[in-house]
């Protein structure tokens, strides 16, 4: 659409939060490798490595519902570019005890703990702007491009963190204050629509439930969010990559990094495919079908002893979830008028999150009681019976066809 008086969207605003979501996405990959090494140089055990990820859980699960209405109550700009500013302070305060070489792991988490409050924020607050940058015809299709750059980011990320790490830690945290920083400067100069916040004398926690509500109102959004939670809580082979690497197809780190890059891939190359070619019929069944054929691809990961085939099974699983995450993305945000959308989002990222995190215990304590291959096998065909309950019990987002059938009108 061209940048007229008549019309608030702009075509440079999508490349600009693409490219603010880009450098956001890759100084936060390249910071992980970077804070993986340090940690685990300083305690040499695997749980100082969970206890990198707990830090970042805790506050971001406390924080996201309550950031979800913030983001609904003032400027979603604003409150990302106030996160990605946080972010660039965490990677200072690393940056620093790096420089005064801290040797006390405990330091570390009480920044990781500051810098998932952040991300708490900067979640809700990111995925509820795009629908106010691009015009709701083009927001499928916005959604597949800006998805194809997050997963180049989660691709390219680790290595150019692992790359610089070699340098030492100071190009590593100085490349990721520049990162948020240019994130947060280049969100706050967005255009695109703006809504004035619903006058409300709801109390703060009134407006949280509000939200919650409406997403248990609205069985398509209900659906694609609890079938989105299910379905990665019981497909999570990859939290068991280093166990097949080295025990299963005895292929070493180097493989690992095979394995651990494939799903990335292929979600990667359906992203780009969506991009030009983006799916505008019978959306709701082809969700169901690309996460039954992550459950599919899951079982013939977990029975695989071949190397190839098991990289082609787990290109196959991030190509498909691709495919619904896409939809469920779409479905969510044409679902949920302006006054809510961050309040929703936030909801929505609570259970991925939830899921990721839970995916990743559930797929451990299965395979410490019925072994690793029963364990990833179970938990592909628990995603097929997901899929068959979810097709049963939430008809209406089986029977969407259009992205249209579901959008909230939007004044322009």
């Amino acid at each position: 659409m061209s940048d007229t008086p008549a019309s608030p969207y702009r075509d440079r605003d999508l490349n600009l939060f693409v490219g603010a979501r880009f450098l956001s996405t890759l100084a936060i990959q390249v910071q992980s490798v970077a804070i993986g090494w340090q940690i685990y140089e300083m305690e040499r055990t695997p749980l100082a490595l969970g206890m990198v990820g707990l830090c970042q859980f805790l506050p971001m699960f406390l924080l996201t519902l309550p950031a979800g209405d913030i983001t609904d109550r003032f400027n979603q700009r604003r409150v990302y570019s106030l996160s990605a500013a946080l972010q660039a302070v965490c990677s200072a305060l690393f940056l620093a005890l790096s420089l005064f070489h801290t040797h006390s792991a405990w330091l570390f988490y009480i920044v990781l703990v500051l810098f998932g409050a952040a991300r708490g924020f900067a979640g809700p607050s990111g995925s509820s702007l795009l629908p106010f940058l691009v015009p709701p015809e083009k927001l499928a299709k916005s959604m597949a491009f800006s998805s194809s750059f997050f997963t180049a980011a989660v691709i390219f990320g680790p290595a150019l963190g692992g790359f610089l790490y070699a340098l030492g830690p100071v190009p590593v945290y100085a490349l990721c204050i520049t990162g948020f920083l240019g994130a947060g400067l280049i969100v706050a100069r967005l255009g695109g629509r703006r809504f004035k916040p619903e006058a409300t004398e709801a109390s703060r926690y009134e407006r949280v439930a509000e939200g919650v509500r409406f997403v248990r109102s609205r069985p398509v959004v209900l659906g694609a969010i609890s079938l989105d939670l299910f379905a990665v809580l019981l497909g999570g082979a990859t939290a068991l990559l280093p166990v097949y690497a080295r025990d299963i197809l005895h292929v070493g780190p180097v493989g690992l990094g095979f394995l651990r890059c494939a799903p990335a891939a292929g979600a990667f190359s359906m992203a780009f495919y969506m991009t030009h070619w983006p799916i505008r019929r019978q959306v709701g069944s082809k969700m169901f079908a690309a996460v039954a054929i992550f459950g599919v691809a899951t079982i013939v990961f977990g029975l695989s002893s071949w190397f190839p085939l098991s990289l082609v099974a787990l290109y196959v699983l991030g190509a498909s979830d691709m495919v619904s995450v896409n939809i469920r993305s779409s479905l969510i945000q044409l679902s949920t008028p302006d006054t809510m959308r961050g309040r929703v989002s936030s909801v929505s990222m609570l259970f991925i999150g939830a899921s990721n995190e839970l995916g990743e215990f559930e797929s451990g304590t299965t395979a410490a009681l019925l072994g690793t291959v029963p364990a990833v096998v179970a938990g592909g065909v628990g995603t097929l019976l997901v899929v068959g309950l979810w097709m049963k019990f939430f008809p209406p987002l089986r029977q969407v066809n259009k992205f249209s059938d579901v959008a909230v009108p939007v004044l322009a």
